[in-house]
């Protein structure tokens, strides 16, 4: 009884650490809490849905198993930080002369701001019971999505995101690894019920069904991590989206419960909420960086994201935009002169 009072009280001062902290929530599984992930992973793998992304299959033994990445670790901490913006994410897809970037992309990269605050838990819990602590935000083979629903955090809904019934799914997620026992939550259930906008939504067909996501036909993917050109017919289906895709987060019923994000590094930066595609077309190298620094957006570099507004100037049906087209057709980056090549063609004919 001692023990377990004790272990209640830790628990409680950890919440409280963690919302000091600018968390939104927290809860606790072990990480031999999600038996069935590595069938799942091995079955993702084997469907090659996992595209271009090599490292998935490269590391799917740590992905597979949490307990292989730190056999010590007995229990594993798992955060929500809301991320919810305060417009319609979707309500740029009318506006065929801007570009659409996803609503974590908009300000500062959330790996930079989660784990400084992990880290700032991580101190606090060592302080208080001498044990040992491994943080990880998305950088790591660790299946955020099944602990967050092991830990009762949310469950993963049929567009395979994590859903939260007090946050919606506009939220990011960062994990604790601890040697320390620590009072486990309940896991969440699944709260989907007969629902599939998330799926009806997606331009691309990118869920061949529920719970199942082929990431070569989402445009999370392809605008990201795919490299070279992107298929004819999954570019006409872009549209404006040049870096990343909210739609099936947007439509979710569960976002009622939403809040807008309290972190201001998440707010939209006005210039990043619709920008012209003619503007970000032009940018150069040093540009671009000059542009998105600080910004996830930075990393897939200034070719693939060219690639990517050409893309969406193509599918604009705005013939204004054709010089800009024509003039990046001898770019010396192979992708962006046939994605222009691609582009002015497109908008001779519709």
């Amino acid at each position: 009884m001692t023990v377990f009072k004790e272990g209640e009280i830790l628990k409680n001062a950890l919440f409280l650490k963690a919302l000091e902290e600018g968390f939104d929530d927290l809860r606790v599984c072990s990480p031999s809490d999600v038996p069935d992930v590595g069938v799942r992973l091995q079955e993702f793998l084997k469907k090659d849905y996992h595209g271009q992304m090599g490292w998935l299959a490269e590391r799917s033994h740590w992905r597979s198993d949490p307990s292989a990445l730190w056999p010590e670790a007995r229990s594993v901490i798992m955060l929500a930080h809301n991320y919810a913006p305060d417009h319609d994410p979707l309500e740029i897809l009318h506006h065929r002369e801007k570009a659409a970037i996803s609503v974590y992309a908009q300000n500062k990269d959330y790996h930079d701001v989660i784990k400084k605050r992990l880290k700032a838990i991580a101190r606090w819990l060592v302080a208080e019971t001498g044990g040992e602590v491994k943080v990880f935000v998305d950088t790591a083979p660790v299946p955020e999505k099944p602990l967050g629903q092991a830990a009762g955090l949310g469950w993963q809904g049929k567009h395979t995101n994590l859903v939260s019934r007090g946050l919606g799914n506009w939220f990011f997620i960062g994990s604790i690894f601890t040697t320390i026992n620590l009072l486990k939550d309940a896991p969440e259930t699944d709260r989907c019920g007969s629902c599939k906008e998330c799926i009806s939504v997606c331009p691309t067909n990118a869920f061949p069904r529920p719970y199942q996501l082929d990431a070569r036909r989402c445009i999370s993917y392809l605008t990201i991590e795919h490299k070279g050109p992107v298929d004819i017919e999954l570019r006409e289906k872009m549209g404006n989206r040049i870096y990343g895709c909210d739609d099936c987060l947007a439509v979710c019923p569960w976002n009622k419960f939403a809040n807008q994000a309290k972190e201001v590094r998440y707010h939209a930066r006005e210039e990043l909420i619709a920008p012209d595609l003619a503007e970000l077309a032009t940018l150069d190298d040093r540009g671009f960086r000059i542009k998105f620094s600080g910004s996830p957006i930075k990393r897939i570099g200034r070719d693939r994201f060219v690639r990517n507004v050409l893309y969406a100037i193509g599918n604009s049906a705005i013939k204004k935009l054709l010089p800009i087209a024509e003039g990046l057709k001898n770019d010396a980056d192979s992708t962006i002169s046939e994605a222009a090549e691609w582009a002015a063609e497109r908008l001779k004919i519709l």
